[in-house]
């Protein structure tokens, strides 16, 4: 079931599975930079089944059938989702002992999150696809999807998802990439402040990025870290290979820290 959640005075649409706060550790589901609640699928339901924790799936602002937002995004636009806007959600949904799983742009945030705030009550992270710098090939792929989205039928596929939003989502995520200041984008910084463990995947043919995104994650981060390529693979791991992720990512979130000095698992 959608709900929605007052967020100031706009809101955002969320959906809820399983447990409440107050009973397990929450999921929360951050999505790519075109993605939404939707757009995830079932994939965050199995996974709070298969984990016994409690599932938060939001779309922010922009997307899906959250509020719109206004245009263009700044550079900073991802560092303002992980440092304000989801330390407020975090509050008002009463989450206690947390998880983050973020998907690419959603990624990103959470690992701005994570290392920006440090909070105690985060008890690992999920980072699929995330960019912790901006490469040549993610510049190639976008500029790529700007071509469809003028002469072919990618409006009309992210309309199915994004209704009213369509426009905003796909120009809040494409202009602000493409903007010639954010080639200097990189947020490692906040890699060397987080200390709770992380589990980086990427598709060994994402488009969007280089397994250098992984390591990078993986070396930096002060928290044991551990990198998983999926083999056949592209941007959406946990929507090419749902079984494989979905076993991965429960024995991650059940024992986050069973990971070797040598970045082995335990598994």
């Amino acid at each position: 079931m959608t709900d929605y959640l007052a967020i100031g005075s706009k809101k955002i649409e969320y959906q809820w599975h399983g447990p409440l706060p107050g009973d397990a550790p929450t999921l929360i589901f951050l999505h790519e930079g075109l993605g939404c609640v939707s757009m995830w699928k079932d994939f965050p339901e199995k996974l709070a089944e298969k984990s016994g924790c409690g599932a938060l799936v939001y779309s922010r602002f922009g997307y899906g059938e959250s509020d719109s937002c206004s245009l263009p995004r700044n550079t900073k636009f991802m560092h303002e989702e992980g440092l304000d806007v989801l330390p407020g959600i975090i509050e008002k949904t009463g989450i206690r002992d947390h998880i983050l799983i973020g998907h690419s742009d959603g990624g990103s945030i959470s690992l701005i999150y994570a290392g920006g705030l440090c909070p105690t009550s985060l008890l690992g992270v999920v980072s699929i696809a995330s960019h912790v710098f901006c490469e040549t090939v993610t510049l190639e792929s976008i500029r790529k999807a700007k071509k469809a989205w003028e002469k072919g039928n990618l409006k009309e596929k992210l309309y199915r998802y994004h209704k009213e939003n369509t426009e905003v989502a796909f120009r809040g995520w494409n202009d602000v990439w493409l903007d010639p200041a954010f080639v200097n984008w990189n947020i490692e910084e906040f890699l060397f402040k987080i200390e709770a463990p992380v589990l980086a995947v990427q598709g060994e043919n994402d488009p969007y990025g280089t397994r250098e995104q992984v390591d990078r994650i993986v070396k930096n981060v002060k928290g044991p870290a551990l990198p998983l390529m999926v083999p056949e693979c592209g941007h959406a791991p946990h929507l090419e290979n749902p079984s494989l992720l979905l076993d991965v990512l429960a024995a991650f979130i059940l024992n986050p820290g069973a990971m070797d000095v040598d970045n082995s698992c335990n598994f």
